[in-house]
């Protein structure tokens, strides 16, 4: 069965007819021709296809396109403005997080994510304290991103790059530059 859906992707409004079995992710691709999302392991278990759906990280090849009509999807694509890249982009320019290239939006779309959830103190599995702000620790980042595999192994690379970023929007709200946080690998 065939249904007419909206998206507002990467800030365009796109219409577009799929077969109710549709994935976001295959919509994205096959549809409307946004290449940023990867097709990795097509069981949302790499992260390649991640993006952000309404501000929220999600595997979008787990994802119904048709429950989603209506919904704001930004990829890795969307992020910047204009030629700006977004900083999580230019952090894993500046730190190498990247080999391939191939997992790079999805981890970049993750990131971006994970850093909203941790400012609005969501914990995860290795958060001490859940009452506590979140402090993000390299340990914390890492069990943040643990859904995103990068076959190259820039792990360091992008951990240091997601640090920055952090430390940079601590610094940007405090108006004191934040400090490395503990267990970092140095930069």
């Amino acid at each position: 069965m065939n249904v007419q859906i909206t998206l507002l992707v990467d800030g365009a409004k796109r219409s577009l007819t799929v077969d109710t079995r549709t994935t976001l992710l295959d919509a994205l691709r096959d549809r409307l021709a946004v290449t940023s999302p990867k097709k990795g392991c097509d069981h949302g278990q790499c992260g390649s296809c991640t993006v952000l759906l309404e501000g929220r990280r999600v595997t979008s090849c787990l994802v119904l396109a048709v429950a989603q009509d209506g919904a704001d999807v930004t990829t890795a694509q969307g992020l910047g403005e204009g030629e700006q890249l977004h900083p999580m982009q230019e952090a894993f320019l500046d730190r190498d997080g990247f080999q391939c290239g191939f997992c790079t939006p999805g981890q970049v779309c993750s990131a971006v994510g994970m850093l909203r959830e941790a400012a609005q103190g969501h914990p995860s599995h290795v958060t001490a304290d859940a009452g506590a702000p979140v402090e993000l620790t390299d340990e914390e980042i890492r069990e943040r991103m643990s859904g995103n595999l990068c076959r190259c192994g820039a792990y360091v690379n992008i951990v240091a790059a997601i640090r920055d970023v952090a430390a940079k929007e601590a610094a940007s709200t405090t108006g004191v530059a934040a400090p490395a946080p503990k267990g970092s690998a140095g930069s």
